[in-house]
C-alpha cells in the first residue's frame, strides 16, 4: 500500500499509555516522528519498537520551542506535517480526508476538530476544540512569544501556527482522549493557567501584538473579572453542555476554575504575592 507522503509529529513527554494507541492509528502515513522531551518511563521503547523515529529534545529556556525546533532541525521528509499529541489519535476517515485534501494546491493548512472525552465519557456538547495542526513547512510556523523569563513549558501549547495562504478545514474529527487521570488533566491547567497568567501581563505591557478574535474575548472578559462565569455559562447553558451529564458538568467546572485560576495568579503577579 503506497504512505501517505506527510510527517506526523508527535510530541511527547511520559506518554507510555496514551502513544500506543495513538500510533497504531498513524500506519498510513509515510513518517512518524516522536519528539520526546526526556521521558523517564517506556515511551522511547514503545516508540522505537512501533517503528516511529524518535528525536530528543531539550529546551534551553529561549526560542524556538519543541515544534518550532522540530520544523528548523527534523528531518522532515515531507513538505505537509501534521502535529499531534499523544493523547490524540485519527481516525479513518480523517485519514482518508487528509490524504485527499492536501493535495490540492490552493491550500497552505487545514484547521482539525476534535471529539473530545472527558472522565472517560464522549462529550457531545459543550465548547468545540480545534486548532490548524496540519500544515506546509515551507509556509508555517508556530508564534513566537517572548517568554525566555517566566517559561516553563517546553512545547507550544497556546501558540498559534501562523500560516501564509489559504487555510481549510478537515471536517472528519480527531479524538482526543486523554487515558491518564484526573490528577494529571487538574497538574497540566495548574502549569497552563501560570503561563496564561504571564501571557496576559505580557500582552498589557504591548501594544504592538496581534490577537485573533477568540483571544481578543478571552482576554478583554479577563480584563472585566467575568471570564470564569461567563465561561460556564456558555458552555453549560448555551452550549447545551448540560446534556452530557454530570461529566459535562465537571468539564465546564474544571474549565471555569481554569480561568478563575488565571485570573488570580495575575492578581498575584501584579501584586508580587507567592
Amino acid at each position: 500500500m503506497n504512505k501517505i507522503p506527510i510527517t506526523v509529529v508527535v510530541s511527547v513527554k511520559n506518554e507510555a499509555l496514551n502513544l500506543p494507541s495513538c500510533l497504531d492509528k498513524l500506519k498510513r502515513f509515510d513518517q512518524i516522528i516522536v519528539v520526546d522531551s526526556g521521558s523517564t518511563d517506556d515511551t522511547i521503547a514503545i516508540a522505537t519498537e512501533m517503528g516511529a523515529e524518535v528525536l530528543q529534545f531539550q529546551w534551553n529556556g529561549k526560542f524556538p520551542k519543541k515544534r518550532n525546533w522540530t520544523l528548523q532541525n527534523g528531518n522532515l521528509r515531507h513538505e505537509w506535517i501534521l502535529f499531534l499529541d499523544a493523547d490524540e489519535f485519527v481516525t479513518e476517515a480523517f485519514v482518508d480526508e487528509v490524504a485527499v485534501k492536501t493535495l490540492d494546491p490552493n491550500y497552505n493548512g487545514f484547521t482539525i476538530q476534535f471529539e473530545n472525552y472527558f472522565m472517560g465519557r464522549k462529550l457531545k456538547y459543550g465548547y468545540g476544540f480545534q486548532k490548524s495542526a496540519l500544515f506546509k513547512k515551507s509556509k508555517g510556523a508556530y508564534e513566537k512569544i517572548e517568554e525566555d523569563l517566566w517559561s516553563h513549558l517546553d512545547m507550544e501549547v497556546h501558540e498559534h501556527p501562523i500560516i501564509e495562504g489559504k487555510v481549510g478545514i478537515i471536517k472528519s474529527k480527531v479524538v482526543h482522549k486523554d487515558f491518564k487521570n484526573l490528577e494529571h488533566y487538574i497538574a497540566k491547567h495548574n502549569a497552563y493557567s501560570s503561563w496564561e497568567a504571564q501571557r496576559y501581563l505580557q500582552l498589557k505591557k504591548s501594544k504592538n501584538e496581534v490577537l485573533s478574535f477568540n483571544q481578543k474575548i478571552k482576554y478583554g472578559l479577563l480584563n472585566t473579572g467575568l471570564l470564569p462565569a461567563v465561561y460556564f455559562l456558555g458552555a453549560y447553558f448555551l452550549k447545551l453542555g448540560f446534556l452530557d451529564g454530570k461529566e459535562g458538568f465537571y468539564l465546564a467546572r474544571f474549565k471555569s476554575h481554569y480561568f478563575f485560576q488565571i485570573q488570580t495568579k495575575v492578581d498575584s503577579i501584579k501584586n508580587n504575592i507567592n
